[in-house]
């Protein structure tokens, strides 16, 4: 397999890791790392890319979640938390792109929710509270639902509801990516020790 597949598939698994790292953050706390937290809500509206990397601008802003896949999985409840998220995704994507209503609606959406860029912060609330509708909508239905676990009065908070959401849906987009550089189940299960090995040498450079 040539290095650069390695590397693509690394780098679009790592965006899945940061997005549930910080689904991870925002729930427990009601913060998470800002230039990630960024570099997952940009991957949603970057839809036609140059490079697998372009999608996150480049590999220092994926530090968390390469950080994460690089690690690898040990028997910590916040290892295996993340694990759940994404499998769960991996679940959702795989359904959604059998739905093609869903996919176009999404694909409007956003495109909609882009124009409203030139006017207002990726961070602002609205644009945040946007991305959520865009989850709740289209991706949520399609089941079965994501348990996030968090602080209970942190998750009760509508912003975090909202940046979960969001963060949910950057998840999404990541997974879609990966399949699109050719991930696919059995990669995790014959080839994770080289997006592993991969990652190992990201970190180690950024």
């Amino acid at each position: 397999m040539p290095n650069k597949t390695i590397y693509n598939r690394t780098i679009a698994f790592s965006g899945i890791y940061q997005a549930v790292t910080l689904v991870q953050q925002v729930a427990k706390s009601g913060t998470c790392d800002l230039n990630g937290f960024k570099t997952s809500l940009n991957a949603i509206f970057n839809t036609n890319p140059n490079s697998t990397i372009n999608v996150y601008g480049e590999e220092a802003n994926l530090k968390i979640g390469i950080k994460q896949l690089a690690k690898g999985i040990d028997n910590t409840p916040e290892s295996i938390e993340i694990i759940r998220y994404i499998i769960n995704l991996l679940n959702l994507e795989r359904k959604l792109s059998r739905h093609h209503d869903a996919m176009d609606q999404l694909a409007k959406r956003i495109s909609v929710l882009t124009d409203q860029l030139e006017h207002l912060e990726l961070v602002h609330e609205k644009i945040i509270e946007q991305l959520s509708n865009i989850y709740l909508d289209i991706i949520s239905p399609i089941g079965p639902r994501i348990q996030v676990m968090g602080t209970h009065s942190v998750i009760q908070n509508k912003i975090n509801q909202y940046k979960v959401r969001a963060l949910l849906l950057s998840g999404t987009r990541s997974v879609v990516l990966w399949r699109q550089v050719g991930g696919k189940r059995r990669n995790l299960i014959f080839n994770r020790k080289k997006m592993v090995e991969q990652a190992s040498v990201l970190l180690a450079r950024i």
